[in-house]
């Protein structure tokens, strides 16, 4: 078991039920699994995302993920790194381009589990499972140039909040978005 990500997971305290029993589940997985930090664990492993808001908190920074084919959030697998704070830094500029990222948050700003179909990455088959996602808060100036990064995303976009649902052709990431937004929102930060 991972005790620094147990920890970490623990402490956190869920803004719904839904993150409840997420946050539940997660743990659970880890306590009974030693790797859930790289994808060699098949069934379920950790990926971490980044909700950028402008300064204004008006707009989401998202990225056109290709393989999705859907506008989503900023963010990538643990690869090994137990530090999912970390590694979502630098998933943010290696698919945004930003370096001028604010942490609003000291600590954990969400927990889902996301279904991942199967799908074709890199010429090979990847089997449906899990992603279990802690979600960190940035704001980011929206004058700051972006660039997309060719193999995983084809677009790098500020998005209006009441637009989001319309750029999101995934609907089960649908909800997920309204309660982020819905949370921060709820912040007044």
């Amino acid at each position: 078991m991972n005790k620094y990500l147990y920890e970490k997971i623990s402490g956190y305290v869920p803004y719904d039920d839904k993150e409840s029993e997420d946050k539940a589940v997660i743990l659970d997985f880890i306590a009974s699994n030693e790797d859930v930090l790289t994808r060699n664990n098949k069934i379920a492993h950790m990926t971490t995302s980044a909700w950028i808001t402008n300064k204004d908190r008006t707009k989401l920074l998202m990225i056109y993920h290709n393989i999705y084919d859907s506008w989503a959030w900023v963010g990538g697998h643990a690869d090994g790194d137990e530090d999912l704070l970390h590694v979502v830094k630098k998933e943010i500029e290696e698919e945004t381009g930003l370096t001028n990222i604010k942490l609003l948050q000291d600590d954990i700003y969400g927990v889902n589990i996301v279904t991942v179909d199967n799908h074709i990455k890199r010429g090979k088959i990847v089997n449906s499972h899990l992603h279990f996602d802690v979600e960190f808060l940035f704001e980011a100036d929206e004058e700051e140039v972006l660039r997309i990064k060719e193999d995983e995303n084809s677009g790098v976009k500020w998005i209006d909040f009441d637009e989001v649902e319309n750029y999101t052709t995934e609907e089960k990431m649908k909800p997920i978005y309204r309660r982020l937004t819905e949370k921060l929102k709820s912040l007044n930060i």
